[in-house]
């Protein structure tokens, strides 16, 4: 199922979570990575932390990815209003609603204190979801 998006121009996706340090800064990394500019794609989070989660950044590493020009954003309407897929995790009621966008909640453990094994297992959910989805829009992995 391909989402619209104005003519001439990528679709943009925006995944969101509470602290925008673990699981959408992945998921944005990973999409990147995957779909080499044919989608534009955004992260954000309902309460920013203050920092990158740093064993995320290490798994995305140890996958040859980088999330140093990461940083965690606020999440807003005007946020939302850019995407034309917005892809929550985790900040729930939070999630300012947009009509017209096409949203899916992916249900996914918070990376925050958890062991590298466990970030890891997280990170390669994120990395299933992120090509189907891309799958989903005509972009080929």
């Amino acid at each position: 199922m391909s989402t619209p998006s104005p003519a001439g121009r990528a679709p943009t996706i925006l995944f969101a979570c509470v602290h925008n340090a673990g699981r959408s800064v992945a998921a944005k990394v990973l999409t990147e990575h995957y779909a080499r500019g044919r989608v534009a794609v955004l992260s954000a989070g309902s309460e920013p932390a203050d920092a990158i989660n740093p064993v995320v950044a290490a798994v995305l590493a140890r996958r040859g990815l980088s999330a140093e020009a990461e940083s965690p954003s606020r999440l807003s309407v005007e946020t939302v209003g850019e995407a034309d897929v917005v892809v929550t995790m985790g900040c729930g009621e939070t999630c300012p609603f947009v009509p017209g966008r096409r949203y899916e909640d992916w249900e996914l453990d918070d990376p925050a204190g958890q062991p590298a094994e466990v970030v890891e297992s997280i990170v390669s959910a994120i990395d299933v979801r992120v090509r189907a989805l891309l799958v989903e829009l005509g972009v080929e992995p």
